[in-house]
């Protein structure tokens, strides 16, 4: 079992890297990183995800050019990094879509958040940086990557090696976000 404060720790030292090195992650890194995210709890253990690893230098360029918006700035780090799992939401099984349709929640997406922080997470106990991105064109990825259209792209991790700086961690006074028993 992990210490409770080394993992708060891991947890608090995660974060969103934008600069890595081309050093290649190595292949049982990548395959516990890629299982922490297959292992995610899901509601009903629908496990609506796909995570396509995409390893190949040109494919990760053109990647790049999906995500990357140069107008404003926006994810031109993608191309560094060696590795960008794309995850992909899947149906998810008749247990959770009745009781989403019922409760008017996407689980699914719920359930690819968590398993997305999975693989940062682990990404990180590992030594490896990693970062969630949201914005990208999805009409290319899918097209890049032979994605059925009736299946939505939802993120993109970037994993490799990190040069970022640790940044310190900027949130709101736990007052503000945390109370007990009652609003």
């Amino acid at each position: 079992m992990v210490d409770g404060k080394k993992m708060l720790e891991l947890i608090i030292s995660r974060q969103s890297d934008r600069k890595y090195s081309d050093k290649p992650v190595e292949k049982e890194k990548l395959d516990r990183i890629i299982e922490a995210g297959r292992m995610a709890p899901s509601a009903c253990n629908a496990q609506p995800w796909k995570f396509i690893v995409v390893t190949e230098p040109m494919l990760i360029g053109k990647i790049s050019e999906a995500a990357s918006a140069k107008l404003i700035g926006m994810n031109t780090f993608v191309s560094q990094a060696p590795v960008q799992l794309i995850v992909v939401r899947e149906k998810p099984n008749m247990s959770s879509k009745v009781g989403s349709t019922i409760k008017n929640k996407d689980y699914s997406l719920i359930d690819i958040g968590i398993a997305s922080e999975n693989i940062c997470l682990q990404a990180r106990a590992e030594g490896i940086g990693s970062c969630i991105i949201g914005w990208f064109d999805e009409k290319m990825l899918r097209k890049l990557l032979a994605i059925p259209r009736s299946k939505r792209v939802e993120l993109i991790i970037t994993i490799g090696y990190s040069l970022s700086d640790h940044r310190e961690k900027k949130r709101k006074p736990p007052e503000e976000t945390i109370s007990y028993n009652k609003y």
